[in-house]
């Protein structure tokens, strides 16, 4: 198989979808493996490691989209990608479709076989490629949250550890699954006082043996996130639904109630939002006031560290796409339940059906 791997083009993503390490495994399969000049730079890899690894460097993105057989990236296409996609080719990457109707109308109309990383599922439920990029969105939130609260940077002017004789400050996270857990165990380790709020009773069992007194944890209901919002100094959107659009949990009213110069981080704006006064940002500009409190959107948190986030993200997708890459697509999906339920379109169909809903689009389930 002939694979693609693109630089990325999305603001400031120094991310790469793929290491030499794993070019050198596909090489050694018995396949092909362009990659874009300078693709791996922004995440400190240079163009002579993919070389010695086997890769062949190609100078201009339209030329990989149009020879290869599946497309490898970490962001999902851009405007500008979108007249590169070629019919029948398989597109593997992170796509968040149902917050981004355009490119998922784009995908059908092209008949792109398009597998997204968030939405492959073991059986136990876990995702496992999204779980190392909500580990570093969940870290990072707090570190730009805490960065946020600084008084030069429109905040409050408030420390999360605070000293001693000043309290700590304060810091709701709705959400207690990968990046709410990630984001407790920062804000716990800057000496933030912590709560967690979470719809499932099992999951704040859990969180409770395992930070103990060093967080309270609420069941997610209005009242709980309304008073935790109310008295926080930051809040974290953490709500994940596998492949939907993210549930509005923190509503406007709930937000005008935090005093002025807080802060609210929603690693959940890639699906749309937890947080009904966020709206997509950029690394290039990230924040915006609403209500008098600071809100970070950016859609990309992990391409700010893209070195880790890097390594931590090939470490878990390049067994399915050295799966697909052996066996052949169909072949791929037929035996592995993991990669059906990371089909999200399919010969002009919508293949999985939260993304058929979002999309006001009929689902089409998949039989290999």
């Amino acid at each position: 198989m002939i694979i693609g791997v693109p630089k990325e083009i999305k603001n400031r993503e120094n991310r790469v979808a793929i290491v030499p390490g794993g070019v050198k495994m596909l090489v050694d399969a018995g396949h092909k493996v362009l990659v874009e000049k300078s693709a791996g730079v922004g995440a400190g890899i240079p163009d002579d490691k993919f070389v010695a690894a086997g890769a062949k460097m190609i100078d201009k993105a339209a030329d990989i989209w149009g020879q290869a057989e599946m497309i490898i990236k970490v962001k999902e296409p851009i405007a500008a990608e979108f007249p590169l996609m070629r019919p029948g080719q398989i597109l593997y990457t992170y796509l968040h479709l149902a917050a981004a109707t355009e490119l998922g109308h784009e995908l059908v109309k092209r008949n792109i076989s398009a597998i997204a990383y968030e939405t492959i599922q073991l059986p136990n439920g876990s995702l496992p490629l999204l779980t190392p990029m909500s580990e570093v969105a969940g870290r990072v939130s707090v570190q730009v949250g805490a960065q946020c609260l600084q008084k030069h940077r429109g905040g409050k002017g408030i420390l999360l550890g605070g000293v001693p004789g000043v309290r700590r400050g304060r810091v709701a996270i709705v959400g207690g699954g990968v990046v709410g857990i990630n984001a407790a165990k920062m804000a716990i380790g800057l000496g933030a006082r912590v709560t967690i709020l979470d719809v499932n009773a099992a999951r704040l069992a859990y969180l409770d043996d395992i930070f103990g007194n060093d967080a309270d944890t609420l069941m997610s209901t209005p009242e709980n996130i309304g008073n935790a919002v109310a008295e926080s100094d930051l809040v974290v959107g953490a709500v994940l639904i596998a492949g939907a659009k993210a549930p509005c949990l923190v509503s406007r009213d709930m937000v005008r109630s935090m005093s002025p110069g807080s802060v609210i981080v929603d690693v959940a704006i890639d699906q749309g939002g937890c947080i009904e006064t966020i709206r997509p940002t950029t690394h290039d500009d990230p924040v915006y006031v609403d209500e008098g409190v600071i809100h970070y959107g950016v859609t990309n948190i992990p391409g700010d560290v893209p070195m880790t986030s890097t390594y931590a993200l090939t470490n878990v997708t390049l067994r399915y796409a050295m799966e697909l890459a052996n066996k052949g697509f169909e072949k791929a999906l037929r035996e592995s339940e993991a990669l059906r339920l990371g089909l999200n379109t399919y010969q002009g169909k919508v293949t999985y059906s939260a993304v058929a809903e979002a999309l006001n689009l009929p689902f089409a389930p998949m039989n290999f």
